[in-house]
């Protein structure tokens, strides 16, 4: 999710060490005799061709072969659930290619958006990745709206980038054509989003401006906030421009909303990872960038038709 301070995200791990372990131990309860040392040796050479990054992973990962990823998985296409309540989207799909670069299984625990920065202090999560943009603020760990230090802040590993944009109701955009146009008007918008940051800002601008202010109504999720415009209780919702594309072709069969004027404040998504766990954040840096390098990143962006998002580079704390 984008923001003058704010977005989302998810991490990787590794089990190379394990797999060894267990497939020594299995030709031993199968055949009772062997080889041992070739054996393992076998599996650890077939591990390693399958997994080319595991060992740049922190052990402790590597033992436990899971990747902890803490997303608001309502939020599609970046992640949310199918019709069998399966988690699929953008996300996922990345970070199951990233766990074949690491030779790891990357888990995804649903939650707030506002709660995502917090599971990795106490870590709860080893990643976060939920269409989170990376900010300085962030990275900071600086409040947005009051400029104080209210954590020791996180990394993040560049992995998209997209921008903001509105939508109304179909056939009622009001005139609205940019956030200057917001004067008057209501917004529902998921807390603590980077649209929640410019919505704050843009009311402060229309009373500067001596104008009549947006009211800003905040909700958990941003299909909470899509309900709350549909039922007429909201003049418009702001989202990441993927998401706002996503609902606009298929929410109600591409009847219910519409997308008024150009996105803005276009920025990168980032894995967030708590500051000091500096292995984990490369290893991840070098899984996305192997992703873009072999083709399969271009893949899994074109399948959910954000190409204009994808980026060449997988930068680490790239946001401004």
């Amino acid at each position: 999710m984008t923001a003058s301070t704010t977005r989302r995200t998810t991490a990787a791990k590794s089990r190379l060490a394990a797999v060894g372990a267990i497939a020594v131990a299995g030709a031993l309860l199968l055949t009772g005799c062997g080889d041992q040392t070739k054996d393992k040796g076998s599996s650890e050479s077939q591990s390693e061709s399958k997994a080319p990054l595991a060992d740049k992973l922190p052990q402790a990962i590597r033992d436990k072969g899971v990747v902890k990823v803490g997303s608001d998985i309502a939020y599609a296409p970046v992640e949310f659930k199918d019709d069998a309540g399966k988690v699929v989207g953008i996300d996922p799909d990345l970070a199951a290619a990233m766990g074949k670069q690491l030779g790891v299984t990357f888990e995804f625990e649903n939650a707030t958006f506002d709660t995502l920065v917090g599971g990795l202090a106490s870590k709860r999560y080893d990643v976060a990745m939920s269409a989170m943009t990376d900010t300085k603020d962030r990275q900071e760990g600086v409040d947005a709206d009051t400029g104080k230090k209210v954590g020791a802040g996180v990394d993040f590993v560049d992995y998209f980038t997209a921008g903001v944009s509105l939508y109304t109701n179909k056939g009622d955009s009001q005139g609205i054509k940019t956030w200057d146009d917001l004067c008057g008007k209501t917004m529902a918008v998921q807390r603590n989003t980077f649209s929640h940051d410019l919505a704050k800002d843009q009311a402060k601008k229309c009373e500067k401006d001596g104008k009549e202010t947006l009211k800003v109504e905040e909700f958990d999720t941003n299909p909470e906030a899509e309900t709350r415009m549909r039922s007429k209780g909201a003049d418009v919702v702001s989202a990441d421009f993927p998401i706002a594309a996503y609902s606009v072709k298929n929410s109600g069969g591409g009847e219910y909303f519409e997308i008024v004027g150009d996105q803005v404040e276009a920025g990168p998504y980032g894995i967030a990872v708590a500051k000091g766990n500096t292995e984990l954040r490369d290893a991840l840096q070098a899984a996305v960038q192997a992703l873009i390098d072999n083709g399969e990143y271009k893949k899994i962006i074109e399948k959910w038709g954000v190409a204009d998002g994808a980026i060449t580079e997988a930068k680490i704390n790239g946001g401004s």
